[in-house]
């Protein structure tokens, strides 16, 4: 039997009785192993998947403790979202109340910390377990228009039965992710949901269209801030002798002399004064600016006062959504997150240091040793960061730095 993917427009035009049921039917045939006149659309599909190899029970309604109200405020303070939340509001909140939906927006650990709507819909959210506090992660509460945006990074509607737990088919939520992009990290995701009978299929776009806006505003916010740096810095970098650059907290060049133009420099987590060795420059000293960092790269040849490269990295994938590579010397140490990408290329090599080719690779990551165009792209990336680190002809890690892996449990 040839299964036809459900249509979320047609779907908006059924009866809700009607739609309620034929979800319904769809779920129970994927969590049963049987195939249906109707698949399940693909996101929905793999996230049930998660949801049973992971062993969550479809029937049993999971609910964590709510977080104090202090946490809550901590958190609150802490995230980037609290800065683009009157963005938020002038999208969203009047259509949700129009719609009789409520807004919710919730950080990376899928916690909410803000909720906005009507009286009436906030208290049949309340019965949904839509409250300040709330642990609303896949791993937790199965399929949902927040922890599963947060896992595949994608805007997606989850409508009635297409949650994984059968508690919420009376739900309809539209989820997006929100990506800082001063450094490309994830910091919550905002959310519509409502009553199942309020389930309209343009829900979904105006949602993401408003998180689009809030990300254009944290990108504003981000070039008026580098534009405060560069008037500081241009005036002193300008009167250097030598390569040298002004950066802001994440990385970004505000100012640059005796070398080309650069994108975002890679920075440790921990970043203080001093002399340091960076991936894409090599040893450097490090000097604190109002609003950044000047980066002076150490261009002496020889000499006993400089520090030998980097000798061991620990590749850490103990944290599966958050790998992280560590490079030490006798400069220090940095940590920098990798994308999942970058993290399977970095597996790879650490298990055959003699090094692997680009057709290699591609067959090691894509089963299609064809795909070296794609390889060779992302490990031009990954060297520009890890210079001194990883060599080329084949890919591999330079024989002198130890390796460590440090795997799931």
């Amino acid at each position: 039997m040839q299964s036809t993917p459900l249509d979320m427009a047609k779907l908006a035009a059924m009866d809700t009785a009607e739609a309620t049921r034929l979800l319904k039917g769809v779920r129970d045939a994927a969590l049963n192993g049987r195939r249906s006149r109707i698949a399940p659309r693909a996101d929905i599909n793999e996230s049930w998947q998660r949801m049973l190899s992971g062993g969550v029970d479809p029937d049993r309604d999971r609910r964590a403790g709510l977080l104090p109200l202090e946490e809550i405020e901590r958190r609150r303070l802490s995230t980037p979202l609290r800065e683009v939340l009157p963005v938020l509001r002038d999208g969203l909140v009047s259509i949700a109340e129009a719609a009789q939906h409520i807004m919710v927006v919730a950080d990376t650990d899928g916690r909410v910390l803000w909720r906005e709507g009507k009286a009436t819909v906030l208290r049949k959210g309340d019965a949904n377990g839509f409250v300040l506090g709330a642990d609303w992660s896949e791993r937790l509460v199965g399929t949902n228009g927040i922890g599963t945006p947060l896992v595949s990074g994608r805007p997606l509607q989850v409508h009635a039965a297409e949650h994984f737990m059968s508690s919420y088919d009376t739900w309809t939520c539209a989820g997006a992710p929100v990506t800082d992009p001063r450094d490309g990290r994830l910091i919550g995701v905002v959310d519509i949901s409502g009553p199942l009978s309020t389930m309209h299929p343009a829900t979904l776009s105006l949602v993401t269209s408003v998180t689009r806006l809030a990300e254009a505003e944290l990108r504003n916010r981000h070039f008026e801030e580098l534009d405060r740096l560069r008037s500081v810095a241009a005036p002193l970098v300008g009167r250097l002798t030598g390569r040298a650059l002004a950066v802001d907290a994440n990385g970004w060049p505000a100012a640059v002399t005796g070398m080309a133009p650069t994108g975002r420099l890679q920075l440790p987590k921990s970043l203080g004064a001093g002399r340091l060795w960076l991936g894409s420059l090599g040893m450097c000293t490090i000097e604190p600016l109002p609003g950044g960092w000047l980066v002076r790269v150490d261009d002496q040849g020889g000499g006993s006062g400089r520090a030998r490269p980097p000798s061991r990295v620990v590749l850490d994938l103990s944290r599966p959504r958050r790998p992280s590579v560590t490079v030490s010397g006798e400069a220090g140490s940095w940590v920098q997150e990798l994308s999942p990408r970058h993290a399977e290329l970095l597996y790879v090599l650490a298990l055959y240091r003699d090094g692997r080719s680009a057709a290699e690779l591609a067959a090691a990551l894509f089963a299609d040793p064809t795909r070296t165009v794609t390889v060779r792209a992302e490990m031009s990336r990954l060297r520009r960061h890890l210079a001194q680190v990883l060599a080329s002809r084949p890919y591999r890690f330079a024989e002198e730095v130890e390796v460590e892996v440090i795997r799931p449990a």
